[in-house]
């Protein structure tokens, strides 16, 4: 399915056992391709392709915990000293991406504590630029270049 991003970047995709995968060059490995992961993959093509986002700075289902339970952001890119600088929820096309995706990632950020966060379903995105000390934020038209994130 064609995504809404600025370019493509072929992905690739292999048959294995009946199912398609698709390589995942942050996990360096193949994974199920899933309408959620198709989406994962292409915003993560976008970010380090596009946006110059460092791929060894870049983690895709990225493990952390809240209040003593687990949880795994899809996507969180992080700054030169290791801390999480952008983190992102990727739904597959299907799914509206509104104010229940952004909260969810919000949630997650409690732990994070990025400066920007990202939802898209591949179809729409929405990117906002936190002032984490003052609480608030704002909806950015597009996403900076990593060095200017």
């Amino acid at each position: 399915m064609p995504l809404n991003f600025p370019s493509t970047w072929p992905l690739e995709v292999r048959q294995r056992a009946g199912r398609l995968t698709v390589f995942d060059p942050a996990r360096r490995r193949f994974v199920p391709l899933t309408p959620e992961e198709w989406v994962r993959q292409h915003l993560l093509a976008y970010l380090v392709n596009d946006r110059g986002c460092p791929l060894s700075l870049t983690a895709v289902e990225y493990a952390l915990t809240l209040d003593g339970r687990p949880f795994r952001a899809d996507l969180v890119v992080h700054d030169r000293r290791g801390q999480p600088l952008l983190a992102a929820e990727c739904k597959e096309p299907g799914v509206t991406v509104g104010p229940a995706a952004l909260e969810q990632l919000a949630v997650y950020n409690r732990a994070l504590r990025a400066r920007y966060l990202l939802v898209t379903n591949g179809l729409e995105h929405y990117c906002c630029a936190l002032d984490l000390p003052r609480q608030t934020h704002r909806f950015l038209d597009q996403l900076p270049r990593y060095g200017d994130l």
